[in-house]
């Protein structure tokens, strides 16, 4: 079995990238985008169980998306950590402009050719009033080669959405933006990427092995 590099001794930057935890609208398949939409009780009990598992880790930094969801998963770690958590708007979901708030089934009953488009991952379509998948990428993408030039040899956690873990995985595989979408993005989950300023890789992928009790407490709270 691999042993993770030390904090300090590789140039590389070793990035943890974590999905926020769990909201209301995650269960609904309701599109959040950047509308500010907190945690639900699981999204905090998985935002605890991710700083117990992550509180003995050599991290130096602690970023985050600025909307509540995310940093409210990053609070628990950063203070474990002894840090504070910075929040980063670069690291927002995707803008959805008009259709966030709407669910899946909605926009694809009410905006059948907006809903198509969104669905073939077309790069250059935009919602009304939101963001390209073009330039979600390029944000995404960048605002993660930059945190990792900022801080060479060190591990840092960056805290966003299913929509910028989906933008560095592609990135790092060299996946097209209109490949069908194979790989997990999951709530609360531990994903770790290697940043040498100008490429990323993968090392390692959608770890929720820290929620397994919490899985266990939902199915015990369901037995009658």
């Amino acid at each position: 079995m691999s042993q993770l590099p030390g904090p300090h001794s590789l140039a590389f930057t070793h990035l943890i990238l974590i999905r926020h935890g769990e909201t209301a609208w995650n269960r609904e398949r309701r599109l959040q985008g950047q509308l500010d939409i907190p945690l639900n009780a699981t999204g905090v009990a998985q935002a605890d169980a991710l700083a117990q598992a992550l509180a003995v880790e050599p991290i130096d930094a602690v970023y985050a998306s600025d909307l509540s969801r995310a940093m409210r998963t990053a609070a628990p770690l950063a203070e474990a950590l002894g840090l504070a958590v910075r929040p980063d708007p670069r690291l927002r979901e995707r803008c959805y402009g008009s259709l966030e708030g709407m669910t899946y089934a909605e926009v694809a009953e009410q905006l059948p050719e907006d809903f198509a488009r969104w669905q073939a991952r077309v790069p250059d379509y935009a919602p009304d009033g939101g963001e390209s998948l073009l330039a979600f990428h390029e944000r995404a993408v960048q605002a993660a080669l930059a945190l990792g030039r900022r801080h060479p040899g060190e591990r840092i956690a960056l805290v966003a959405h299913g929509g910028v873990l989906d933008c560095l995985y592609r990135e790092a595989n060299d996946m097209t933006l209109e490949a069908p979408r194979r790989h997990e993005l999951l709530n609360a989950s531990i994903n770790r990427l290697r940043c040498d300023s100008v490429r990323l890789t993968v090392m390692q992928w959608a770890d929720v092995g820290h929620l397994e009790a919490l899985t266990l407490d939902e199915v015990d709270r369901r037995v009658p």
